[in-house]
């Protein structure tokens, strides 16, 4: 008796990890197989862009950059490594080199840009408060089915981007008066600029680190990063998770 509720116990926990990393294994198997080309004939739904992909993937890789290289500041005793250091260079190479991306995708691909921002302050007040009700019991395990169809992005999605897009204005600003304006500016100014950039800071990783969370980890969310690689879901992903959207394209092709 005791054995076979050792093995039930096991099979549980089994599964439980299961759903975690099986996301990371298909991400991988996506990123060995698939993204390496843009195959228009590969079977799903297209999500995303190749320039979208591209441009979310160099703007992660110089968040976590900046990230930790602003980290420095916030702990104890580590303040003195960034002074006049190679950790101070690499964070200003990488804010211009973010600044030097986002100016050449935005002349370069205005539709998209001018879509992403929509997306970001289209907020539905209705639609909305329903999310917030079943998100609970939907992201904890609850019954699928609760959740209302949702448009290209889900209301937790918009709130990243609504995010991504005021925080990373928050930073170019008081990130210029900190670099160019010391000497020129007052000592409070250049403070409450200080004090803005570090709530931003906090406040951005933190919600950065909830999307990393739910878009790679989440048994829900399986194949959240292969789109983010290959561009597309499959068509019952994208039903299931994005009704009002797939209803859309659906009607479109």
């Amino acid at each position: 008796m005791e054995k076979a509720e050792e093995t039930e116990k096991a099979e549980k926990e089994r599964g439980f990890w299961a759903s975690i990393f099986e996301p990371i294994g298909d991400m991988i198997a996506s990123l060995i197989h698939d993204a390496l080309f843009d195959d228009p004939g590969r079977p799903g739904v297209r999500r995303f862009s190749l320039q979208a992909r591209t441009l979310h993937w160099v703007v992660a890789g110089l968040v976590v950059l900046l990230g930790l290289t602003g980290l420095i500041l916030f702990v104890p005793g580590w303040g003195t490594i960034a002074a006049h250091s190679w950790t101070r260079i690499i964070h200003r190479l990488c804010a211009y080199a973010f600044g030097v991306v986002l100016a050449l995708y935005l002349i370069t691909y205005p539709r998209e840009c001018k879509s992403f921002l929509k997306e970001a302050f289209a907020w539905s007040w209705k639609d909305t408060v329903a999310w917030i009700k079943a998100a609970v019991d939907y992201y904890t395990g609850g019954d699928e089915s609760r959740m209302p169809p949702q448009g290209h992005i889900n209301p937790g999605q918009r709130l990243w981007q609504l995010t991504a897009v005021v925080c990373g204005a928050i930073f170019f600003i008081t990130g210029a008066v900190l670099t160019f304006g010391r000497g020129s500016v007052s000592q409070g100014v250049f403070q409450w600029n200080l004090f803005i950039h570090a709530l931003a800071f906090i406040f951005g990783t933190s919600m950065l680190i909830v999307h990393a969370v739910l878009g790679a980890l989440h048994p829900r969310m399986s194949e959240s990063l292969r789109s983010m690689i290959t561009g597309k879901v499959s068509h019952g992903y994208a039903k299931s998770h994005y009704g009002k959207w797939y209803e859309e394209i659906s009607k479109q092709q």
